[in-house]
């Protein structure tokens, strides 16, 4: 990787240092990028499972699901970006450094501050694309999941009824199962159950069964379960007073679907409209869509110093240390957003004043890091000096 080249040659170290850049951008990215997956993949899978229980019980069409999860991926993405190049710096030069290659291109003239210009290269790269995420593509993402959801909540109670599941209406008062569902909405063998406490005739238990059904909607809007040829069975368990009547047609009044709140959600709002706002919360809005991108160049400062492995203490010694520290800084940023939120303080002091104390704390670790390997150097150097001295005098 580093080959022996005349010192004088500026053309040959620049073809050094091209060398070195090239070599480091390709090896952080790449794991970068596999880091990013596999927390992707963690996220998506446990939103997707919630998802998936949701439609099997009736409370989302099945065919949206993956509509729903691409819409929430940029937002996904926007939040693990961050972490995985802060995790992929920790990785990559945790490795260069156990295996020596970090002092092989100390040797080829890479100094500490050349080294965190190669680092930031990429991480502005990173900075850009998640900025372009949180600004722009998340906050259109999350309102056309969140139109799905609302429209799903808006589908009357029989638009999600399937074949041998039992299905709650009314509330939880009813509960209605069929055998078959046609594509046509047409249902047989139906089966219905209702709990009327508040029945004239104390006869609280009403049991339908019926040989087919449908969902009919009036002209008004009300909702019926109309069901043919059955029996209507009235009563209280317990006691033989039960009111048993044969029917041709009986139709069973659904309730009106929960409207859904039309209050946009901060997180669904465009940028555009948070800026004409005057509210707290869509400033502080406003200052975290921003923080997101600077999050990855102050942990990439933070992350260069804390990659400095010890070849005995192996790549992942600092790993822990390190993601505690980005998970505190997370948790500030939180904190801040949540008091600019409530008006305790202002968007633009609460969160860039936690910018800058996370800038400070990445100067402190990497000045006592470069103070540290001055101490070792001279350590080293006055243990040569005492042996060359030992030297001279038992050959004198």
């Amino acid at each position: 990787m580093c080959q022996q080249l005349p010192l004088t040659s500026a053309k040959h170290n620049r073809n050094n240092s091209l060398l070195i850049f090239r070599y480091l951008a390709r090896d952080l990215l790449s794991t970068t990028l596999g880091v990013c997956a596999v927390l992707l993949l963690v996220i998506v899978s446990g939103r997707f499972v919630k998802y998936l229980a949701q439609a099997a019980a009736g409370e989302l069409d099945a065919g949206i699901l993956l509509a729903i999860i691409g819409y929430r991926l940029p937002g996904f993405i926007e939040l693990i970006l961050p972490l995985a190049f802060f995790l992929g710096i920790l990785l990559s030069y945790g490795r260069l450094y156990v295996q020596s290659e970090m002092t092989v291109m100390v040797a080829c003239g890479m100094s500490p501050k050349r080294l965190i210009v190669y680092t930031m290269i990429p991480g502005v790269i990173i900075a850009m694309v998640v900025g372009w995420l949180s600004v722009d593509v998340s906050p259109t993402g999350l309102r056309k999941a969140e139109a799905l959801l609302n429209a799903q909540k808006e589908r009357g109670e029989l638009d999600g009824l399937m074949a041998r599941h039992f299905h709650p209406l009314s509330g939880g008062r009813s509960v209605t199962y069929t055998e078959e569902v046609t594509k046509d909405g047409e249902m047989t063998d139906v089966f219905l159950a209702e709990n009327n406490p508040d029945a004239e005739d104390g006869r609280q238990l009403v049991l339908v069964i019926a040989e087919s059904g449908h969902h009919r909607r009036t002209e008004q809007g009300a909702s019926f379960l109309v069901l043919r040829e059955g029996f209507r069975i009235q009563g209280n368990p317990g006691q033989a007073d039960y009111q048993i009547t044969r029917f041709e047609e009986y139709g069973q009044r659904l309730g009106k679907p929960p409207q859904p709140r039309r209050r946009d959600k901060v997180d669904t709002m465009y940028t555009v409209e948070l800026l004409d706002s005057d509210q707290p919360a869509h400033k502080a809005a406003v200052q975290w869509r921003l923080s997101v991108p600077i999050l990855v160049l102050v942990v990439s400062l933070i992350a260069i110093p804390l990659s400095k492995t010890d070849p005995r203490q192996g790549r992942f010694a600092r790993i822990v240390p390190a993601v505690l520290l980005y998970v505190v800084y997370l948790v500030m940023l939180n904190g801040a957003r949540g008091m600019a939120e409530d008006g305790k303080v202002s968007a633009i002091v609460g969160l860039w004043s936690v910018h800058l104390l996370f800038v400070a704390i990445a100067a402190v670790i990497y000045f006592r890091s470069e103070l540290g390997d001055q101490i070792k150097g001279l350590i080293v150097r006055v243990r040569q000096m005492k042996k060359e001295a030992g030297h001279e005098e038992t050959a004198s």
